[in-house]
């Protein structure tokens, strides 16, 4: 019983150590957000806040740094919208920080830390959504080169994340093909680029394409997901799921309200 009391006391003290790292961590962004206005200190940041991934024998490395690349999309993305939030958000750009750090502790203390099925694909779906928003909010001035590697990353490790709660046994092959596909849709919508202003929140800007790629995800993800309990995708199990994707991809491309050129932002 003593021994038991003891491995209790010690899961205690690591959950509330690990929620005051986490906790931290988030302050510490938004801080370093607010003092420099650089976003390179904060990226910095949250490198270092990785050191766990290399703190295992080099040949572990790869493997480590893969397992961990969708919570590293999210974290960058986050800076990367906090720091725009503060150039353009004007006087609601504060409250919209203190938003979106709050977001991100839910990611890390009650989303990341979940290994079900479903909320892993949720995962993926967040890593897929912020990432494409942050990627085309900060990069109409990039090469469309680096935009098409940054989609790849993005559709890869999301796609990876969500291949390894189904067990897949041809995990880095499907990876690498929807990694292309998401590198092809990043080449086409980088020379035309939709964003959306949104209500209450001046000078935000949501990018179209972050919505397509996380309804194509999705539809991708049910047709697998089909294909994986019956050996065939089944019309029935992935009607629904494309009449809704369809559905919305249809509507932001044909009646497009309040739009923008990501370009002139």
């Amino acid at each position: 019983m003593d021994f038991l009391r003891a491995v209790k006391r010690r899961s205690l003290l690591s959950e509330t150590v690990y929620i005051l790292l986490n906790i931290g961590l988030a302050m510490a962004l938004l801080a370093v957000v607010w003092a420099i206005d650089s976003p390179l200190p904060a990226f910095a940041l949250i490198l270092l806040s990785k050191w766990r991934v290399l703190a295992v024998r080099p040949r572990y490395w790869f493997a480590h740094v893969q397992a961990n690349t969708v919570d590293l999309i999210v974290s960058l993305s986050l800076v990367v919208l906090l720091s725009f939030a503060g150039t353009v958000g004007g006087a609601s750009a504060i409250p919209i920080q203190i938003v979106l750090t709050v977001l991100y502790l839910l990611w890390l203390l009650i989303l990341k830390p979940r290994t079900r099925r479903m909320l892993v694909v949720l995962q993926a779906g967040v890593a897929v959504f912020v990432g494409v928003s942050a990627l085309y909010i900060m990069s109409y001035e990039w090469p469309s080169s680096l935009v098409v590697v940054a989609m790849w990353v993005i559709g890869y490790s999301a796609a990876r994340h969500v291949l390894v709660a189904y067990s897949e046994k041809e995990l880095t092959l499907l990876s690498f093909i929807w990694g292309l596909l998401f590198a092809e849709f990043g080449w086409l919508t980088y020379h035309w680029t939709i964003a959306y202003s949104l209500p209450f929140i001046a000078g935000f800007r949501l990018p179209q394409v972050a919505l397509i790629a996380l309804a194509l995800s999705f539809l991708g993800e049910r047709g697998y997901a089909s294909y994986e309990q019956h050996g065939v995708v089944r019309s029935v199990d992935i009607f629904l799921p494309a009449l809704f994707s369809l559905g919305i991809i249809a509507a932001l491309l044909f009646t497009p309200l309040n739009q923008i050129h990501i370009g002139t932002i």
